[in-house]
C-alpha cells in the first residue's frame, strides 16, 4: 500500500478536496514533507471555508477505462493556512505545467512571483492523520 501511494502522489493528478459541508472542488497539489500543498488565497472560498473549519478530506484519483487501471488515494486530517514560499511553488507548479515559465499563462506566473502580502497567496497543507490507497482496478475488455 505504501509503494502505491509513493507511486500514485508522485504524479500530477488532480485531487479533490472536501470543506464541511456539500463542497468538493479540483485542486493541483504537491506531495511534499508527508503533507498536501494547495496553493489557495483570499480570492478563493476554499480559504475562508478553511478558516472557519480546518477539517478537510482529499481524494487523488487515476481512472483509465482503456486499461482498467483504477487507483485512488484518500487524505484526512486538519488543514493548515501557512505562508507562501515561490520555490515550493515553483515545484508544484513544475509538475502540471513543465519547466519552461514562458509558456505557462500570465496567472500561475503571478501566482508564483506576485507579493504574497498584497495577493493573498497562501499555502493549504495538509498532515494527513489518515492517509488511505486502494487499487480498485480491473481487467479491461478490448473494445
Amino acid at each position: 500500500m505504501r509503494r502505491l501511494r509513493r507511486i500514485r502522489l508522485r504524479q500530477p493528478l488532480t485531487a479533490c478536496l472536501a470543506t464541511d459541508g456539500p463542497t468538493v472542488r479540483p485542486v493541483w497539489f504537491l506531495w511534499e514533507d508527508g503533507a498536501f500543498w494547495v496553493l489557495t488565497g483570499p480570492w478563493t472560498r476554499l480559504f475562508e471555508r478553511v478558516r472557519s473549519d480546518p477539517e478537510v478530506a482529499l481524494v487523488v484519483n487515476e481512472c483509465d477505462l482503456r486499461t482498467g487501471r483504477v487507483q485512488q488515494v484518500t487524505a484526512r486530517g486538519q488543514a493548515e493556512l501557512v505562508p507562501f514560499d515561490v520555490p515550493r511553488g515553483r515545484r508544484k507548479l513544475v509538475r502540471y505545467l513543465g519547466e519552461d515559465e514562458a509558456l505557462w499563462d500570465d496567472r500561475f506566473v503571478r501566482y508564483l512571483y506576485d507579493d504574497p502580502s498584497e495577493r493573498g497567496t497562501t499555502w493549504l497543507r495538509l498532515r494527513p492523520v489518515s492517509l488511505s490507497s486502494q487499487d480498485l482496478g480491473y481487467t479491461a475488455v478490448p473494445s
